[in-house]
Parts: C-alpha cells; sequence; structure tokens
C-alpha cells in the first residue's frame, strides 16, 4: 500500500450485560483502530444527559489522558475513530458529534462521505443554520433535528433523502441507539450480540475482541433501532448500483473481519492465488507488503508452489509514514517503519506482493531496500488493478493526475519503481476473488463507474426545497 488512508471506523452499543459499556467502547474502538487514526471519542448515557469524551489521538492516548471514569455505568454508547476526509484535523472536528434538539440530545458518528455536502450546506446556511465545524457529520446532524417527523426512524428516513454518497451511522438518542447504512451499501456496518446485548460496528473485529457473535450485515438502506425493546429494523428503498467498497476488501478491513458474509482474509488469499494463475514469474521466495498485503502473497506462494517467507519486518510502534515533500526525509520515514531481512533476500530472485499501488513513492523506495539487501532479481505483483480514479466516498485517493496508474503504463511504472517485472490482478478477476456471485461493488477507483451520477448528485437540494414548501402550506 503507497500512501492511501483509511476512512473512519464507528461502533454503537445498548448494553445489556455484566460488561460496562464504556469498557466495550474502548476495546472496540481498538480493534477499529486502522480505519481512523487522527482522532477519535465516545458519548455515553443512562437516560440523561450525554456524557462525551473525545480528542485527537489513538483510543489508547486519548482515554489514557482522559479515563473513561464519566462514561462508566452507562448502558447507551456510539464511538468513533477518525480519519479527516472533511474537516480539519481538531478536536472540534472529532466525534461523536452531540448537539441538542428538541427531543434532548442527538449523538452522532459517521463513516463516509457526501457528495452533495457543499450544496446541503450552502442551502442550510442560507435558512439560518450555524455550523459549528466543517464535517459532514454535521450537517447530517442539522437535518435529522430539523425534521418535522414524529420518530426518529422517520427523521433518519427524510434525511436519508436528501443526502447523496456514503455513510455508516451510528447515532444516540436518551432511549435509543441507531445503526444506519446509506442505500447504496459502500460503506459498511454490521450488527453483533453478546447475550441479550445488541451492537453496530463498521466491521466484525469489534465484536471478536468483546467475545461478542457476529449477527448480520446491515443491509444498504436499513436503519437499525436498538432499545430496551430489543433491535428493531426500518427499511428504505435501495439505490440502483449499489455495492460495498471493493478497496475494503483489498486493503482497509481487517483480514478477521468479515464484510457482507465475506471473509476479508479469505478474500485476499483468493486474489492472490488468482494472480498467481494469470501472472506468473521465476522467483525464489513470495512475500508480502506487511500487514494487508500478507494474505495475497500467501495465496500465491500456495498457487505457485514458490516458497512463501517474510522479508519485511514492520515496526509496530510507528504510526502512519508522515508525509514530507523532501525525498530523503520520505525515504527515512519508510526505512523506519519497514525494514528488510537480509539473509532472506541475499542472492535471491525476489517476488513482492503488494495490495495496490497509488502515488508509487513507497514502492520505489522499497524495492532500492531489497536490492541494497543484495536481491539478484526484484518483482512486484499487485493483487488489485491500477488506481487510477479518485474516490469520492471517504478515501483519501488523490486527483488523478496524482495517482501513478493513471498517469503511467505497467512497462513505464515498471521502469520507475526499478524492478524487474511488474503485474497486477485484473479487475474481473480481483471481484471474483472476493465472492463467486455477481453481487455488485462499488469499483469507482479503478474504473471510474461511479454508482451515481456524481454530476447531478454534487448540487442537488431538491429534496430539502420540496420539505421547505410543504411546510409552508
Amino acid at each position: 500500500m503507497d500512501q492511501l488512508r483509511e476512512e473512519c471506523g464507528v461502533f454503537g452499543v445498548y448494553n445489556q450485560s455484566e460488561m460496562d459499556s464504556a469498557h466495550m467502547g474502548y476495546f472496540a474502538l481498538q480493534a477499529l483502530q486502522h480505519r481512523g487514526q487522527d482522532g477519535c471519542g465516545m458519548a455515553a448515557s443512562n437516560g440523561g444527559p450525554a456524557q462525551l469524551i473525545k480528542n485527537i489521538g489513538l483510543v489508547t492516548d486519548v482515554f489514557q489522558h482522559d479515563g473513561l471514569g464519566p462514561l462508566m455505568g452507562k448502558k447507551l454508547l456510539i464511538g468513533h475513530v477518525r480519519y479527516a476526509t472533511s474537516g480539519a484535523t481538531n478536536v472540534l472536528n472529532t466525534q461523536p458529534l452531540l448537539m441538542k434538539f428538541q427531543g434532548g440530545f442527538l449523538a452522532l458518528a459517521h463513516n463516509g462521505h457526501l457528495v452533495n455536502a457543499p450544496a446541503l450546506s450552502r442551502y442550510l446556511r442560507e435558512d439560518g443554520v450555524l455550523f459549528q465545524t466543517d464535517m459532514d457529520t454535521e450537517l447530517i446532524a442539522h437535518l435529522i433535528s430539523r425534521s418535522r417527523a414524529k420518530s426518529m426512524p422517520e427523521r433518519i428516513k427524510e434525511m436519508m433523502e436528501c443526502v447523496y454518497g456514503s455513510y455508516a451511522l451510528v447515532l444516540m438518542t436518551r432511549t435509543h441507539v441507531y445503526g444506519v447504512r446509506d442505500p447504496w451499501g459502500i460503506r459498511p456496518l454490521c450488527i453483533g450480540k453478546l447475550g441479550d446485548t445488541y451492537m453496530v460496528a463498521s466491521e466484525s473485529c469489534a465484536f471478536d475482541v468483546l467475545g461478542a457473535e457476529f449477527v448480520r450485515d446491515v443491509e444498504p438502506g436499513e436503519i437499525i433501532s436498538i432499545g430496551k425493546e430489543g433491535i428493531q429494523s426500518y427499511r428504505t428503498p435501495v439505490r440502483e448500483n449499489h455495492g460495498t467498497c471493493l478497496f475494503e476488501y483489498v486493503y482497509f478491513a481487517r483480514p478477521d473481519s468479515v464484510i457482507d458474509g465475506i471473509p476479508v482474509y479469505q478474500a485476499r488469499r483468493r486474489a492472490g492465488q488468482m494472480l498467481a494463475s494469470v501472472q506468473q514469474v521465476d522467483a525464489d521466495i513470495v512475500a508480502g507488503v506487511p500487514d494487508s498485503a500478507i494474505a495475497a502473497a500467501q495465496g500465491y506462494a500456495e498457487a505457485s508452489g514458490i516458497p512463501y517467507g517474510d522479508v519485511l519486518v514492520k515496526n509496530r510502534y510507528i504510526g502512519r509514514t508522515f508525509i514530507t515533500p523532501k525525498q530523503q526525509a520520505r525515504e527515512l520515514a519508510v526505512r523506519l517503519k519497514l525494514s528488510v531481512l537480509k539473509k532472506q533476500v541475499a542472492g535471491k530472485r525476489v517476488l513482492l506482493v503488494d495490495d495496490s499501488i497509488v502515488r508509487g513513492t513507497n514502492s520505489i523506495i522499497i524495492a532500492r531496500m531489497l536490492r541494497d539487501a543484495g536481491a539478484k532479481e526484484v518483482h512486484m505483483r499487485i493483487s488489485s488493478p491500477p488506481v487510477k480514479f479518485p474516490c469520492l466516498f471517504g478515501i483519501n485517493t488523490p486527483t488523478s493526475k496524482h495517482l501513478i496508474g493513471a498517469q503511467q503504463s505497467v512497462e513505464d511504472l515498471r521502469k520507475s519503481l526499478g524492478l524487474d517485472s511488474l503485474a497486477y490482478l485484473d479487475l474481473p478477476l480481483l471481484e471474483q476473488a472476493v465472492s463467486d456471485y455477481n453481487q455488485g461493488y462499488c469499483t469507482a477507483c479503478f474504473d471510474g463507474n461511479y454508482p451515481m451520477d456524481i454530476h447531478k448528485c454534487k448540487n442537488c437540494v431538491s429534496i430539502l426545497k420540496k420539505i421547505k414548501k410543504e411546510r409552508q402550506r
């Protein structure tokens, strides 16, 4: 993986177990930490005023400093780990967002990105709304709080009619926790259960750490309500061309998660197997770039018969490789995060499997590190197609002019990276690797086929205007 950053992770629970909700949220957010490292927070309530703790930093840092005390003993809780896809990285823009409204309070956390957020924001500002942040999350909260629908599910449904884009939401009121998935199903959300306690999370790995069972995925356009009466489901129309982000299986999700019924590890391993069947090379050792490409590399080794071995070691105590304009500093950052097992590569033909190439900067450095360690040949196989188009749904892919897969042919890129050979997995084979069933995926970053008409949706506020006219009658 080459400088592509994750989205966010969400968790919500209405707790009826002996385990305290604050501890459940703390451990669940740690399990989701790979989805966001800019900031985190939790909000909790027992039916009264909500308690909120949030700050910049990792889960362990934020809650070691601030403690869990104010959140303890509460039944209702939602949490969030953030990567800033919209809005600056500061405490104000960390989540959950907590606001008062006529029903008491509304706490909200969001994973995704709204295509028509700027247009909706302009419309609401002109209508007198004052925004405290520059997050899509606050826009969603205002749409819900301004609704005149009688029930919270109906308020949420009205909001869903107005927004275009991706979202997995957790919401908390005085009495209920809600989980909401966008009608295109782009961002993942699933349901877990521990005894009589129900919960929702971005990935099933959050349930595993709590000893909870995975129940099912939240369906596209579905609203899940959890309260003292148990769990209820409300459906909204599913959009045409709905499908989960394919990159969840390639990179973003943890390998031990299950998304839309598909084990992520299995999908990655199958991608490696298919890659070996169509993109063979003579090599002495197959290795993966830690961590997300390991399963694909193991699959490649299994299918090709070439021995698998680790050649790169990841420093677990280093966070994201920082982005710096100076090449020397950038290379030092990569070397700090990854080191080469020299005896594993010296004099050998090394086949390195990675999940994707974005800008190509890290790949150049890694190839050079392997050659400096004595590798006779360095080959690279990518378990996904070239990334050629920007993601508009919560991942920070740059514009096409900064995506090396869009700017160079595979052969030119091979030369730029200093490789003996380079090959990608084709999109149809990647889709087949994820599932034998054609259930549909968002593949926009690979082929430019966005699940919605971006230009049409970008300025869409028609539903809001319609609602306003109906109120004035």
